[in-house]
């Protein structure tokens, strides 16, 4: 037992009798003594009481010359902060005063509100063999069982991305590819793990405590897929190969074409497209998913909702395009506009405007850059950048090239709408003056009046919209930090490097260099 104290009453004083712990209980302890004194006004000498405590004789010590009433047997009740749990220390009554039951005490928490979770077992075995000063924990609550969300896992690759292999000869091998997730008929694709909405809880008031909200999620049968009777499973409907859309899992097909030109027109296919021979100029291909083209692209225009791959090139003539909603792999490309969502991949590129929404690597035996704008927004990797014949070259990084795009869209927008507003201002102003001077116009003067200050208002509303617009997206290339771009060959004078909001002009030859931003300034250094 911990030690404990007992209060006396005596006709014309009040002691104290101090017990000592027995089997390695704990000592009692000085403030819990002066607590319950202070509560109930009983004067004493400090230093008397500690000797008191100190000592622990078991012996009666006077603590002052006023008797007092007899105290009864109580407790102190204890609440944690969170409310979750209640313990109680109870004190010994005076010699000779009345003792507590166990439902008197029930009672007394019942009054105070503690209703659930009491320890009825600890309470009885408290008032069956009595510990005082010592505590005891009378009632827990229930803590809350948090959830977890919904979740789905793909029981394939669904980040794939187009790297050739470099053969021993400096050639990239196009064949190899592996982007494509075959599946057959019958075989899962994703699995659901429905939310678990978790448990609720209760304090000791039976304050009901509820878990945080989960997000629930739910399969959704793609193209050539079904689910399982309780919808917590997605099957393959068809052999083909599988891919994630909007969303949804869906499984395509494969479509074969020898060429695409006069025999064939235009291709527009839900799944991917094959080419085994060339794709004629002027005809386009258009593939819900990938495109594959194992001859020549001769100034076509190719659209794919995941990666393209040309093993022959592409060359332009100035009218070709290709877009890709993944990545673009391609032996060359040369006089075409070329852009993809995800990484280009080519041997060597010229004269053509090329972007990609994460980073572009020319290599293999040319591996070079000449002419034209080539954009990326994490890196841009090339042997070589320019030419010694000077063509005009631009590099950028550091930014989503669709946002450089619409910055130049914002800026001749902000432009044409200024020199508009510009021309028609004098004579909004000259019709407003006259206005305020008192001056009557005939119908037709009104009518044109009215459109040129609606104008006047579109006009400027427009301005301000567009440059709000640029402003942003000004400042998300100015926090492009992080790009770079890395000449593993030769960086010839002339070319122009953007990185972020900042660029600079090539002036000297530069070997096996890496240009990036430090300081607010692109630098070169090794790479």
């Amino acid at each position: 037992m911990n030690g404990y104290f007992q209060l006396i009453t005596m006709p014309t004083s009040t002691g104290i009798r101090v017990y000592e712990p027995t089997d390695g209980g704990e000592t009692l302890k000085y403030d819990d003594v002066k607590e319950y004194l202070d509560e109930r006004k009983v004067s004493y000498k400090p230093a008397i009481l500690n000797e008191a405590i100190t000592e622990a004789t078991g012996e009666i010590v006077v603590l002052n010359d006023n008797s007092c009433f007899p105290e009864r047997e109580s407790y102190k009740l204890t609440i944690s902060r969170d409310r979750m749990e209640a313990s109680v220390f109870f004190y010994a009554p005076s010699e000779n005063a009345e003792y507590m039951n166990p439902q008197e005490f029930l009672n007394d928490l019942a009054s105070r509100n503690i209703v659930y979770g009491i320890d009825e077992e600890a309470i009885f075995e408290y008032f069956s063999h009595r510990e005082y000063c010592k505590e005891i924990v009378i009632a827990r609550g229930t803590k809350v069982r948090e959830g977890s969300n919904a979740k789905i896992d793909l029981q394939f690759n669904a980040n794939l991305h187009a790297k050739p292999a470099m053969r021993e000869d400096g050639s990239v091998d196009y064949f190899n590819l592996n982007i494509i997730n075959h599946v057959h008929k019958g075989e899962e694709l994703a699995i659901l793990t429905p939310e678990d909405p978790g448990d609720a809880g209760s304090n000791i008031y039976g304050e009901v405590l509820r878990p945080h909200p989960v997000k629930p999620k739910k399969l959704v049968a793609g193209k050539n897929t079904y689910l399982s009777d309780d919808g917590l499973i997605l099957y393959a409907d068809t052999d083909g190969h599988v891919t994630v859309r909007d969303g949804k899992v869906t499984v395509s097909n494969v479509i074969q074409f020898e060429n695409v030109d006069v025999a064939t027109g235009n291709i527009n296919y839900d799944g991917s497209v094959e080419v085994k021979g060339t794709v004629a100029a002027g005809f386009s291909i258009k593939a819900g998913a990938n495109i594959h083209v194992k001859g020549a692209v001769e100034g076509a225009s190719l659209t794919a909702g995941n990666d393209i791959i040309l093993e022959r090139g592409i060359n332009g003539t100035g009218k070709g395009e290709i877009k890709a909603g993944g990545n673009i792999v391609t032996k060359f490309i040369e006089n075409a506009k070329v852009s993809a969502k995800g990484s280009i991949t080519s041997e060597s590129i010229l004269h053509s405007n090329v972007s990609a929404g994460t980073e572009i690597r020319v290599s293999g035996k040319k591996g070079f850059i000449a002419g034209g704008r080539v954009t990326a927004r994490d890196k841009i990797i090339a042997k070589d950048l320019g030419s010694d014949m000077g063509a005009t070259t631009i590099i950028e990084v550091g930014a989503d090239p669709s946002i450089k795009v619409r910055i130049r869209e914002l800026q001749k927008a902000i432009y044409d709408s200024t020199k508009r507003l510009e021309n028609i201002r004098p004579t909004v102003e000259a019709v407003t003056k006259r206005l305020r001077s008192g001056s009557r116009l005939s119908a037709e003067q009104t009518r044109q009046a009215q459109q040129l200050i609606t104008q006047n208002k579109i006009l400027t509303s427009q301005i301000d919209k567009n440059s709000k617009e640029l402003e942003e997206l000004q400042q998300k290339l100015a926090d492009s930090k992080e790009a770079y771009v890395v000449v593993e060959g030769t960086a010839y004078p002339g070319i122009t490097i953007h990185i972020g909001d900042q660029q600079t002009t090539i002036k000297l030859e530069s070997t096996y260099c890496r240009y990036e931003l430090r300081d607010g300034k692109i630098k070169t250094g090794p790479i």
